[in-house]
């Protein structure tokens, strides 16, 4: 019996790591795929309590971007990847794809 629980301990973390519901991954590629069209950032500007100014860059650049990568086939390779099929429409057509 003890060994039968060590194995479900043991497989728990690998089940994890299988594949995910294609809606679900197509869902989580899109960000992946935005970076390859462009790097994203955010700059913040404000001021702390003692009246000096204060701010902050962060900027995302991603290899598939600077490697030039069609965002389009980064989001097909990528829903692959999780799921294990081929994404159900094209990633122009994804709800929340801007151009």
């Amino acid at each position: 019996m003890k060994h039968w629980t060590l194995a479900l301990v043991c497989l728990v973390p690998l089940l994890a790591c299988g594949p995910v519901p294609v809606a679900q991954a197509e869902r989580s590629c899109l960000e992946r795929a935005r970076l390859a069209q462009q790097p994203r950032g955010t700059i913040t500007v404000g001021g702390t309590s003692e009246g000096k100014l204060a701010g902050g860059l962060e900027l995302t650049v991603s290899s598939d971007y600077l490697t030039g990568r069609d965002p389009s086939e980064v989001f097909n390779s990528c829903v692959k990847a999780q799921s294990g099929e081929f994404p159900t429409r094209p990633l122009y057509d994804q709800p929340g794809w801007v151009r």
